[in-house]
This record gives structure tokens, C-alpha cells and sequence, in this order.
């Protein structure tokens, strides 16, 4: 990639991921054939924003923000109250400073949160890897000491969900709010897990060698979808195990597949090539929302996709020449939030955007 090209750091849900600052004269809120937002609101104003999810009952949104501006030299979890039209965002962190987090959700009952952190290894920011020993190669960090955590909405620790030595993170839960989807590699692969919260007994979902992640249950809890690689040359494969015997992944080739909730009549739904991740079911189960840099060999923008259930009818959703991503619909369907580059003044910041969506 051209080293002249400037860069803003999001993070794909427990990796730091890289994405283009798009140009000031791009710089608006709303662009045009965005045709599904009204009434756009921009929620954060500096720094990286991302992973913004709401409460089940719409109310509240979690998220993860670092600001090195602010002390925040990592992914911390914060949390505020969805506003009303004319109302600014507030929001105060939740996680405790320490470690990086990630992938924040809140429970069912609307006074817990569950994330990844990795502070029990450490109270510091865990190091990012050094690209220059891939030949620059685009590269994500496992860090071997996350694991999933709830928390009540003072930031007190309440519950440790999972404990094997390795990386595990990217968790959602069903609709219900009684089963977790996350990912891990404690089998020795990335794949995803789908635990019970009241009983912690849980179910391995995916085993095709390559990485499975960043999951979502469809409203009725039947179905899951998700982003996967699939490495499938002799080349491809030994790389990957390469990359993963060192708590590295590289993921910049990865798909989007949907199957039945006990992962079952797995399949592939998108093979445009290149980044199609951030995957999420829209509120009718019937349409899948998605982030991609399908249509640009240099591998940007990103933008926000939707398509049918068979991987038809693809339609583009969102115009930013830089980067449009983490996509999550309100529980009544009426609205959306997502991570954009827009409107940040030609600077490498990421904020949070929500708007009303129109069908």
C-alpha cells in the first residue's frame, strides 16, 4: 500500500485494524445515495470510535474509544444514553483503564456489560505486532490473554465467562439475551463458540481451518452469520498456521458465511474477494448489512453493504471515501449507528454516527 497515504487505526473487534483518512473536500455528514439514513446525528467528536452497540431496550449504547489525546492510548469500553433528536451524546467509561478491551455488549437486563480485556495480563496497553518483520503485510494481534468479562455499569467486575489460556473476544449475544457467540482459538483455530450464560456449557460452531469471527444471531435466534477466512493453497495454509503459531492472524481476505445457530448448513453467502467483515442481520432476519472493500484494488474505502440471505440483490449502502463500518440496527429497526471517517475535518479520526432508517 502506498506509504504516502495516510491512515486512522480502528479497531475490527479485537484487532487494530487500518483505514484511510478520506479527503476534507469529502467532508459532510450525509452523502449523496445514502438514501436509507435521515436525520443523521454524529454522536463522537475525536479520537477512534468504534464497536457501538445498543441495549436491548434501545436506550443505551456501548462502544469502545481510544483517544491517546485523552490518556486513552488503548481500546477502552464506555457507555451513554441513546439520545433524542436535539440531545448531544454523553457517555463516561465503564471499563477500568487497564489492558486493552474490546467487543462490548450489554446483557438483557440492561444493568451488566460483557467485554474482552486483557487485564489480567497486565495493566499496560499489550504491545501491537511489528509489520516491518511480515514484509508489511497487514497483520492482527491475538493477544493470549483476553478473555470475556461482565461487568455492572459502575465498571465492578461481576462474572469471568471464559478462561482458557489464548484469545477470546468478539462476543455477541442471541435476542434472548441467554446465549453468547464469541470467538476463540483455545482448539488451536480460530473458530466460534456458542456458550449459555446460565449454565457456561457451550457448543464449538465452526471447524474449517482458517479464521471465524466477529458473529451475530438473527433476531429469532435460529441463525448466525459471520466473517470467515478460508485459506486454501498449500501457500495460503502454511502461512496462516505460521501467523497463528504466533497469536497472529492477517485478514485481508475474508468472506461472509451465515448458518443455523448450532453452526449447521454452513455457507458461504458473499465471494466478492478482498475484506467483506462486520456482518449483522438486519431487523427482518432477511437481509444481511455488511462492511467491504470489494470495489477498490488498493483495498479502500470501506463501505456499508446489504444483501439477501443467498448472497443476492447486493446493494450499496453507504458513499465515505474513506471508511464506513461496525453497522447495528436499533431493536425496533428504526435506526442505525455505525463507525465512519466522515465529516472529521481531513484528521485521522473515527467517530460514531447515528441516523433514522428509512427502508
Amino acid at each position: 500500500m502506498n506509504r504516502l497515504l495516510s491512515f486512522v487505526a480502528i479497531l475490527f473487534c479485537g484487532f487494530t485494524s487500518v483505514a484511510q483518512t478520506p479527503k476534507v473536500a469529502a467532508d459532510t455528514l450525509l452523502f449523496e445515495g445514502e438514501k436509507h439514513f435521515k436525520n443523521i446525528q454524529q454522536l463522537t467528536f475525536g479520537g477512534d470510535n468504534a464497536e457501538a452497540y445498543w441495549s436491548f431496550d434501545g436506550k443505551f449504547i456501548t462502544f469502545q474509544r481510544t483517544n491517546p489525546k485523552e490518556g486513552l492510548l488503548c481500546d477502552q469500553i464506555f457507555i451513554g444514553k441513546a439520545p433524542v433528536a436535539g440531545e448531544q451524546f454523553t457517555y463516561q467509561m465503564l471499563s477500568n483503564g487497564k489492558g486493552r478491551t474490546t467487543c462490548s455488549y450489554f446483557l438483557a437486563d440492561g444493568k451488566h456489560v460483557l467485554y474482552a480485556s486483557t487485564a489480567k495480563g497486565g495493566d499496560e496497553c499489550p504491545p501491537v505486532p511489528d509489520r516491518t518483520k511480515y514484509g508489511n503485510k497487514y497483520i492482527w494481534p491475538l493477544y493470549n490473554t483476553y478473555d470475556i468479562f461482565i461487568a455492572d455499569l459502575k465498571g465492578n467486575i461481576t462474572s469471568q465467562l471464559t478462561t482458557a489460556k489464548g484469545y477470546d473476544a468478539e462476543a455477541t449475544l442471541s435476542a434472548d439475551g441467554k446465549k453468547m457467540i464469541y470467538c476463540s482459538d483455545k482448539g488451536g483455530d480460530l473458530d466460534l463458540y456458542v456458550m449459555d450464560l446460565k449454565s457456561k456449557k457451550e457448543i464449538q460452531v465452526t471447524s474449517q481451518l482458517g479464521y471465524d469471527g466477529g458473529a451475530w444471531f438473527s433476531p429469532d435466534g435460529k441463525k448466525i452469520v459471520w466473517r470467515a477466512s478460508r485459506p486454501n493453497t498449500p501457500e495460503a495454509i502454511a502461512e496462516y498456521k505460521s501467523l497463528l503459531a504466533e497469536g497472529l492472524v492477517a485478514p485481508t481476505n475474508m468472506e461472509v458465511w451465515v448458518a443455523d445457530a448450532d453452526g449447521k448448513n454452513a455457507r458461504q453467502i458473499t465471494n466478492l474477494g478482498q475484506a467483506n467483515w462486520a456482518p449483522n442481520f438486519t431487523p427482518d432476519g432477511k437481509h444481511i448489512i455488511f462492511c467491504s472493500n470489494h470495489e477498490y484494488k488498493r483495498g479502500f474505502p470501506f463501505n456499508m453493504y446489504l444483501v439477501d440471505l443467498e448472497g443476492n440483490g447486493l446493494e450499496k449502502i453507504s458513499r465515505d471515501k474513506g471508511f464506513d463500518a461496525f453497522p447495528m440496527f436499533s431493536p425496533d429497526g428504526k435506526k442505525i449507528i455505525f463507525a465512519s471517517n466522515r465529516n472529521n475535518g481531513g484528521t485521522r479520526d473515527t467517530n460514531l454516527f447515528m441516523a433514522d432508517w428509512v427502508e
